[in-house]
């Protein structure tokens, strides 16, 4: 499977909740943020390639970005936190990076340093339709996590680590499992930088 094609079945498959619950179980810290575990799928939204819009004229210098602008964010997927009982966003925002096909190190941080600037003011969720009634402003907290895969250069690996920024090894062996497998589709090493 060519890196292309890695990188869109990551994709793919964390865009659904069971697959980003199931990539979260390789980075438990991350997985403990997940408000009840008894209601795994009605405590996190993915969204993939999200987008927020910019509530804070003080964006305008930093980003480019003009207040009220629809601005796509350079992550690949988010993962919002929600309190199953109350319907509502927690203050936790996990923001999934995959290693794309011929970046390097520098274009990787660079995308997690972009998307720090573009949430430091005022922002709100374009949230999916299903969840359109959900409050979907700002968070206490935002963690990235790095999905890298066996052919990604080591330079990014010891980069991620060196920053201090976790992520996982992903092999694509059981991406292509069959549906009944779909809660556990990865088969990964976890590696993590030191806290």
């Amino acid at each position: 499977m060519s890196h292309q094609a890695h990188y869109e079945t990551v994709l793919a498959t964390c865009s659904n909740q069971s697959g980003a619950i199931a990539l979260l179980k390789q980075y438990r810290p991350y997985l403990e943020m997940i408000p009840s575990m008894r209601r795994p799928h009605d405590s996190l939204i993915s969204i993939p390639l999200p987008l927020i819009r910019v509530r804070s004229v003080a964006s305008i210098g930093k980003t480019g970005a003009v207040s009220g602008e629809l601005v796509r964010l350079p992550c690949e997927v988010v993962m919002l936190m929600c309190d199953p009982e109350w319907k509502i966003k927690t203050g936790v925002e996990l923001f999934l990076f995959i290693h794309r096909p011929n970046e390097d190190f520098s274009q990787l941080l660079g995308r997690w340093r972009q998307t720090q600037i573009y949430l430091d003011n005022g922002y709100e969720w374009i949230m999916p339709s299903r969840y359109q009634h959900i409050l979907s402003e700002g968070a206490e907290q935002i963690r990235p996590l790095f999905v890298v895969f066996p052919k990604t250069p080591d330079r990014i690996c010891r980069g991620l680590k060196g920053a201090g920024l976790p992520f996982v090894l992903q092999t694509p062996d059981l991406l292509d499992a069959e549906p009944a497998n779909f809660l556990n589709p990865f088969s990964t090493e976890m590696l993590e930088a030191d806290e």
